[in-house]
């Protein structure tokens, strides 16, 4: 039976999240596989195992438990963050030799990046906001960022998968603030325009049949945005199927199939919109959205009738085929 390494934790302030996207994937997970979880923090690479704590080799990709070797033979990555979303663990597995579940080292540093995956997108046609990009706090005066996308507008780390660090700017005198909030998260920051509509999320992943495109969940939060709090703290509505026409419903699908394509993703993906006068414009790509059990993937699949086991089985067929 193959051995699944399944990566977790990460270095991000979204490390609990991520372990309960594992326990979840853990408990429904396919048969014909064992699986491990492997917590990877800052201090150092662990498996658990009852009340311990076993130290995992980056070099030999294995660990050791009553006396014997075990090296993983596969890899799922469900990291949201640094070192797993923006590919460097996917990476480490090519260099390694081991075969993974989840889209590639560029096409997840790519997607992870908010600025330069919708700079790259936006070269294909696909809508998306208008933007500016920081490198360093002043590289643009609040006036020139103003003048530029007006108000509101948002404030994100640019490279950080985190829902962290973002801010949705109203009034000219926070813009200082938002700044310092996004560079304490991330070490580059893109500033969009605001775009006014319905926010929708779709899921779509791979499978032996073809692209999979998940019912739509229309986003209604509480707050100002579709933040930490909304996202996991039950400030938002989230309605699946998203109620909106299925022309436009549609779109989003074709959309997100163009996305998928462009990036070259594999495995489960979470494509953001928010529909502009009946256009989808793409926010943001997750290509390890949230899998805890009350998380947007998992409820789009239970609208479909897909079980968790079900649809990890068929992730697993597809994206490991070629190494069989």
């Amino acid at each position: 039976m193959k051995l699944v390494g399944l990566f977790c934790g990460g270095y991000s302030s979204e490390f609990e999240i991520s372990l309960k996207s594992a326990q979840t994937i853990m408990e429904n997970f396919p048969k014909g596989y064992e699986v491990v979880p492997i917590q990877v923090l800052e201090s150092g690479w662990f498996v658990p195992e009852n009340s311990e704590k076993l130290p995992f080799s980056i070099e030999n990709m294995s660990y050791s438990t009553k006396g014997k070797e075990r090296k993983i033979d596969i890899g799922l990555v469900y990291i949201h963050g640094n070192p797993g979303e923006n590919g460097k663990i996917q990476a480490l597995l090519d260099m390694k030799g081991i075969p993974y579940v989840n889209s590639n080292a560029l096409a997840s540093e790519l997607s992870f990046d908010k600025w330069y995956c919708n700079q790259f997108l936006s070269r294909f046609g696909i809508p998306v906001a208008k933007s500016l990009f920081l490198k360093s706090r002043n590289e643009f005066t609040a006036q020139e960022i103003l003048g530029e996308l007006g108000l509101p507008c948002f404030v994100k780390p640019s490279d950080s998968g985190s829902s962290f660090g973002i801010s949705k700017v109203s009034k000219a005198e926070d813009l200082e603030t938002a700044l310092d909030k996004a560079f304490d998260e991330g070490d580059t920051v893109v500033i969009e325009s605001f775009l006014k509509g319905t926010e929708v999320t779709c899921g779509i992943y791979r499978s032996p049949s073809g692209l999979v495109t998940l019912p739509l969940t229309e986003i209604v939060t509480e707050n100002d945005f579709f933040d930490y709090e909304a996202k996991y703290l039950g400030q938002s509505q989230e309605i699946t199927p998203a109620r909106i026409p299925d022309t436009i419903r549609n779109g989003v699908w074709e959309v997100s199939k163009e996305v998928y394509s462009l990036l070259q993703l594999k495995s489960i993906a979470r494509i953001d919109f928010m529909i502009v006068n009946d256009v989808p414009h793409v926010i943001e790509v997750n290509t390890t959205p949230g899998f805890s059990a009350a998380s947007l993937v998992p409820q789009m699949l239970a609208e479909a009738g897909i079980s968790i086991t079900d649809f990890w089985t068929q992730i697993f067929e597809m994206e490991l085929a070629k190494t069989k």
